[in-house]
């Protein structure tokens, strides 16, 4: 099947990966922007078209979706010297699929409908896995002639679109709550097995049980298979949430109100990134406490360790 809808993929990691190639999966012509070359190559392989800028994928695309790291990222590729907009058609339509402060996501949106873009604040979630089968969930904000118009590009990478709303920033606020509980869970994932681990507990019988019990998660089924497997390989890497609990503990500072857990949890992620693991998988918040428990996890070098 073929569409008459040309997209682009601005940062093509795990999710703008999955997203991307899902687009043409789809029969969606679609270009891909990554900094890396080697990715763009093995994208080319793949039967998608590669751009060296984001002004050079904007020039033809109906449909640009952004899936870089932050909202200073997300600047510039629209923005900034060589950035989208400026080479993008009117009435371009923008999905932010970045995890971003809700502030920045509204400010960027107004700037691209100031410029006679029609945005989409959509972050994502469900992982490399579901974005690799078309699978994702998009929390998504935006005036609903942008919807229709991304309807099928929205259609090839998401099993579920949340609408929540005709303006920026509430698809924003939701994906900040999911992340606050992602983190949370990665990080009690990683103390239950640190500690079934120190008490002698088998760690893949703990997780075959826990699995089926009411102390499992999606995150802790997710997660809990990456440390008892001893496979650190960043499907989502620990200073992703070092920046998105960082997120949530400033807005809930404004809001005024605690999030304790929050706190504990990204003091967590901050030592695994100050101890070298910033960039392995998020379950590598598992070695920052086996280290302080003195217990060996699979997987884990006594380097690692020390």
């Amino acid at each position: 099947m073929t569409h008459s809808l040309n997209a682009a993929v601005i940062g093509l990691g795990s999710m703008g990966w999955g997203a991307a190639i899902s687009l043409l999966r789809a029969g969606v012509p679609t270009t891909g922007v990554d900094i890396a070359s080697q990715v763009l190559q093995r994208f080319q392989a793949e039967g998608g078209r590669s751009a060296s800028t984001p002004a050079e994928a904007a020039a033809e695309a109906d449909v640009i979706f952004v899936f870089v790291v932050n909202a200073d990222q997300t600047e510039q590729v629209l923005f900034g010297p060589n950035g989208a907009v400026a080479n993008a058609r009117a009435g371009t339509v923008f999905l932010l699929c970045v995890t971003m402060p809700p502030s920045a996501s509204i400010a960027l949106c107004d700037r691209l409908t100031a410029s006679g873009m029609q945005p989409i604040d959509a972050p994502v979630s469900g992982g490399s896995v579901k974005a690799l089968a078309g699978e994702m969930s998009i929390m998504a904000s935006g005036d609903p002639k942008a919807f229709e118009r991304a309807a099928p590009a929205l259609e090839a990478i998401t099993s579920k679109v949340f609408r929540l709303g005709n303006t920026p920033g509430m698809a924003s606020q939701v994906k900040m709550i999911n992340q606050l509980l992602a983190g949370v869970h990665i990080a009690a994932t990683a103390e239950a097995l640190t500690l079934g681990a120190k008490i002698g507990i088998d760690l893949q019988q703990l997780y075959d049980v826990i699995c089926e019990c009411a102390g499992s998660s999606w995150m802790f089924e997710n997660r809990g298979a990456h440390i008892v497997a001893g496979d650190y390989t960043p499907h989502s890497a620990v200073d992703i949430f070092v920046k998105d609990l960082g997120i949530v503990a400033s807005e809930a500072e404004e809001a005024g109100c605690r999030t304790p857990l929050t706190t504990a949890s990204l003091a967590l992620f901050h030592q695994a990134s100050a101890a070298g693991f910033g960039r392995e998988d998020d379950s590598a918040v598992a070695k920052v406490l086996a280290a302080s428990a003195n217990v060996s996890l699979p997987g884990v070098s006594t380097a690692e360790k020390s």
